[in-house]
């Protein structure tokens, strides 16, 4: 994480824009403030390098809607990377309680994990 201090995990709603410089599309559902650092230290596996991300505290949602993906910003605020989000029976990089977002509700975050693809 860039910066003084933690980073910041912001679930939206709509489609995931092609990559992390782009802007931020659909709705601002829910924004958690991560651990500092916030992964542990990466694993090699099957397919790649994977870091499994730190325990978050659960967040009040400040909108309701559908969570799609998630973008993750250093303490600066740069976009540091995106990804998809599923429940717990999904595959997604970051597994929330349940997709159905509803704002003032707390989201709990179940796993976030990142795979650096082997060469």
């Amino acid at each position: 994480d860039g910066g003084s201090a933690a980073g910041k995990l912001r679930i939206y709603s709509g489609a995931q824009p092609a990559n992390p410089d782009a802007a931020a599309t659909g709705t601002l559902l829910v924004e958690f403030t991560l651990g500092d650092p916030a992964f542990g230290a990466g694993a090699d596996g099957v397919t790649g390098a994977v870091a499994n991300g730190n325990a978050v505290a659960p967040v009040a949602a400040t909108a309701t809607g559908t969570a799609a993906w998630f973008r993750m910003v250093d303490s600066n605020n740069a976009a540091i990377i995106d990804g998809d989000v599923t429940d717990t029976a999904g595959t997604g990089s970051l597994k929330v309680s349940s997709t159905a977002i509803i704002a003032a509700i707390d989201v709990s975050i179940v796993s976030m994990s990142f795979t650096v693809p082997k060469a």
